[in-house]
């Protein structure tokens, strides 16, 4: 494996499963799969073995532990690890537990190589990534909570607008001519504001209130 290449470990229950998503993922030159196992506890055993581990490819139901559980004890254990869930349900309120546990992306098992490439290169990249399927599922129960929305200041909408277009705090804080500090400090207060516990539930209040183009 090269410098270059994007480090992925799998977690499936099923062996034809596990193999599917590396024949998939052979083509791709920058992404290559460093390790696997069978279960969350088999998972959690390995991976210290194999610290070069950037994004995680994880199923969400599994014996012994479901996919959210073990995506919650890869953030706090393995921070640096970015976890994409493959599974079989669009639920909302499945995805919601994925986001709510630290995950960065979220795909059907329908996915084609494509997609589930672009995916982890996203995610790798620091971003999140959700299958069409997942995003409309999210609008969807998003519009259908009307409240009405916060008043947040100038500046504050236009870092808003920044952070929806991908903008790292550090691109935004030039592009402002602000401190990185003083990004943070905005970001915080309009995540409070709108009482939104990621940036994908930020998106999604400003999408239903249209706050942003």
């Amino acid at each position: 494996m090269s410098e270059s290449q994007i480090s992925v470990y799998l977690v499936d229950d099923h062996p034809l499963v596990l193999e599917g998503v590396k024949t998939l993922l052979h083509p791709e030159a920058d992404i290559c799969v460093v390790g696997q196992a069978n279960s969350g506890p088999e998972a959690l055993a390995q991976l210290p073995a194999h610290p070069e581990v950037q994004v995680a490819i994880i199923d969400m139901n599994m014996p012994l532990m479901s996919g959210v559980e073990l995506t919650r004890m890869l953030r706090t254990h393995y921070p640096q690890i970015r976890v994409l869930v493959l599974s079989m349900d669009d639920e909302y309120t499945q995805i919601r537990e994925v986001l709510d546990a630290g995950g960065m992306g979220y795909l059907l098992k329908n996915t084609t190589r494509e997609e589930l490439s672009t995916a982890i290169r996203t995610i790798a990249a620091g971003r999140t990534f959700f299958s069409q399927e997942i995003g409309n599922t999210l609008l969807q129960h998003s519009a259908a909570v009307g409240t009405t929305p916060v008043n947040l200041t100038a500046r504050e909408h236009e870092i808003l607008r920044l952070i929806a277009r991908e903008y790292s705090n550090n691109l935004i804080a030039e592009t402002l001519f602000i401190s990185e500090r003083t990004v943070e400090t905005h970001r915080k207060n309009i995540l409070v504001k709108t009482n939104s516990k990621s940036v994908v539930g930020l998106i999604q209040y400003a999408l239903r209130h249209k706050l942003i183009p």
